[in-house]
């Protein structure tokens, strides 16, 4: 692969994860609305919103799935270097690039343990919640599917990066952190 086709599918990445983010945040702040309208419901009317956990419940999963590959792409995962700050730059670098590695692993067998129920919940029309509100499933499962595919990837675009890059730039996020958060 080229450097400009890797630049190529970084930005097309880059626009897929912030549109990802966007959706994320959009629903995390119309998920605010409900949980107030419910609140005021029960306490004012004594009548919370129906539906109101089976929402909650399902938004959630999707905001965390939504964001996952955002926080990958733009070093935001927690990253615990007590231990590896005293290390040398080159030990740094290894256990950096076997983090990026288990990371890669981690997600790819989410996202291959996510397609036969996301195709089930497809098929079989699958539904959660009884009573008020019934809310489909295959929306959740697809959402999964696809943010552990992009966190995969991403972890995989960043552990290229810290390989090409030299031993001396900072360790901790890709080389173009600054870039995607601003």
């Amino acid at each position: 692969m080229t450097v400009r086709e890797f630049t190529m599918i970084t930005k097309l990445n880059e626009w897929v994860v912030r549109a990802m983010l966007a959706v994320a945040a959009i629903l995390a702040f119309l998920l605010c609305f409900l949980v107030c309208a419910d609140v005021i419901g029960r306490v004012i009317f004594n009548s919370p919103v129906k539906g109101t956990p089976e929402i909650v419940s399902f938004s959630i999963v999707v905001i965390c799935f939504l964001q996952a590959p955002f926080a990958i792409r733009s070093g935001g995962m927690i990253c615990v270097d007590a231990v590896t700050s005293h290390l040398p730059p080159l030990a740094q670098r290894v256990l950096e690039i076997l983090g990026y590695l288990l990371g890669i692993t981690f997600f790819s067998i989410v996202c291959w343990g996510s397609i036969d129920p996301s195709i089930h919940a497809w098929t079989s029309n699958e539904f959660e919640g009884e009573g008020a509100l019934r809310v489909p499933v295959w929306p959740a499962r697809f959402i999964i599917l696809l943010g552990t595919f992009l966190a995969a990837f991403n972890y995989l675009l960043v552990a290229i990066e810290r390989i090409r890059a030299p031993l001396t730039d900072p360790v901790h996020g890709p080389s173009n952190s600054d870039e995607m958060l601003g």
